[in-house]
């Protein structure tokens, strides 16, 4: 029998793999302090699950900041993370037990974040190990991060996968657009912001109720939710 199963598993970084955003809000508010200011919970929520640029244009808008220096600020808040996601990440419930299960059964993997090399590279340092993925996209080295679909088609296209039979594992509307526009499946885990349009995502409470049999009836079955 052909094989039905998923060709390759794409994993978000934080907030699905990793319990890191909390560490993003203690970097956040420290820069919003700095300058004065207090970052809103409706900003820090519209921040979650983007790359660099809108990041700032919301972090900027909600402060009201019309002539920042961005390089100084980036690098206010980069040389913060690097220290928490040094010594102060942890794995999400179920995360590091459902990559554990996908790579020992030898199934491709990739790492599909917003986050920026430099950092990734302290998260797999310092919690994710530098060979649990066979491709890791970052926010960095693509030329439209999320919510466009780049991201994901770059690591589906450098795993050799044909997109619909990739399951993207995201909990964010941001990531879960991505994925969605990607054409992959993909399984929604909720996570600090409120899932709304969902797109067609398969939503579980968090990923102790996901395993591979799990993700391999998504894919046998299509892409019509459950």
């Amino acid at each position: 029998m052909k094989y039905a199963g998923p060709a390759a598993i794409l994993f978000d970084m934080d907030g699905t793999l990793l319990d890191s955003e909390k560490l993003w809000d203690e970097a956040l508010h420290a820069l919003a302090a700095h300058h004065g200011g207090t970052l809103s919970e409706q900003a820090r929520l519209a921040i979650t699950g983007r790359g660099a640029d809108e990041s700032m244009a919301i972090f900027y808008a909600d402060l009201g900041m019309t002539e920042p220096d961005r390089a100084a600020d980036e690098l206010f808040i980069g040389r913060r993370m690097m220290e928490l996601f040094a010594t102060d990440l942890a794995w999400q419930p179920g995360a590091r037990e459902l990559v554990t299960q996908v790579s020992s059964a030898g199934l491709p993997t990739a790492l599909v974040t917003s986050t920026h090399r430099r950092l990734v590279e302290v998260a797999m340092a310092s919690t994710l190990g530098h060979d649990t993925f066979d491709v890791v996209v970052c926010g960095d080295e693509v030329s439209s991060p999320k919510p466009h679909p780049e991201p994901y088609l770059t690591a589906a296209h450098r795993l050799r996968a044909p997109i619909h039979r990739c399951v993207a594992i995201e909990d964010s509307p941001t990531g879960i657009a991505s994925a969605s526009a990607s054409g992959a499946v993909v399984v929604a885990v909720p996570g600090e912001v409120p899932l709304a349009d969902l797109d067609g995502a398969h939503v579980v409470g968090s990923l102790v109720e996901v395993d591979l049999a799990y993700l391999s009836r998504l894919v046998s079955a299509g892409t019509a939710p459950r």
